[in-house]
């Protein structure tokens, strides 16, 4: 069995949309694995979020085109947890959840408490925007 047919049964077999790297680690050799995750997003199978992340990806029921399994706010704070980070919604969201206000967000924006978070996830176009204290 080749490393990116070990990869195609990891992915198929995990529960959770998005994959890092790391979970492919003893499948391969690390220049293996990359080459094999750079074959999987040009067949389709995923879809590059982020530095090391990777969310599976399905078919559109309405063009046909192979889109990601979630949304921009599933994938990014799924992504944030695995990687031990603690996200709340932002200010604006918790405003609207609140009642505050009838205004809603725009976009998704990622409340960090005090920690400063540099790292990009974009699905679809749209990335993820970080607020903190």
């Amino acid at each position: 069995m080749t490393v990116t047919e070990r990869l195609r049964k990891r992915i198929e077999t995990s529960e959770t949309p998005v994959l890092l790297k790391s979970d492919f680690k003893g499948l391969g050799s690390p220049t293996q694995i990359s080459r094999s995750l750079t074959a999987l997003i040009a067949e389709g199978a995923l879809v590059r979020i982020g530095l090391g992340l990777y969310a599976k990806t399905r078919r559109s029921s309405v063009t046909g085109v192979l889109v990601p399994v979630g949304s921009l706010e599933t994938l990014a704070t799924a992504a944030l947890q695995r990687l031990g980070i603690e996200v709340t919604a932002g200010r604006a969201a918790q405003a609207y959840n609140n009642g505050e206000t009838t205004q809603l967000p725009g976009v998704y924006v990622a409340h960090t408490g005090m920690r400063r978070i540099s790292r990009v996830i974009v699905v679809g176009g749209r990335q993820l925007i970080y607020e903190h204290e």
